[in-house]
């Protein structure tokens, strides 16, 4: 159950962030999302009520059990070292780009 829900969650926006509101590494994630002026849906597992199973079934889905776990359309992609090595290879904005996530945007040549 809690897999179908995850992976109905990861279905509903161009990137997903499954997250925990205390996590440093999952603000960071966050923090770049919104400088690259993305648009994304953040799950945050300490407030939900079956975040626990959500967060395991991602671990037996995805092989990654910790958070930050993000997906840019519908692809999994990774956690915060992932993400950040994207965003600094120049490789994630063309990715937020695809998945209709962002526009063309100034920042991409940083």
């Amino acid at each position: 159950m809690a897999l179908k829900k995850a992976k109905e969650i990861v279905s509903s926006a161009p990137v997903v962030v499954f997250s925990k509101t205390y996590c440093g590494y999952c603000n960071r994630v966050k923090q770049l999302l919104k400088q690259l002026g993305a648009s994304y849906k953040v799950t945050e597992l300490d407030e939900e009520r079956d975040g626990g199973d959500i967060q395991s079934a991602l671990g037996e889905w995805t092989g990654l059990s910790t958070v930050p776990n993000v997906f840019i359309g519908g692809k999994h992609i990774g956690g915060c070292d992932t993400v950040i090595e994207k965003y600094q290879g120049g490789q994630l904005v063309p990715l937020l780009t695809e998945a209709g996530a962002i526009a063309n945007n100034p920042a991409q040549g940083k």
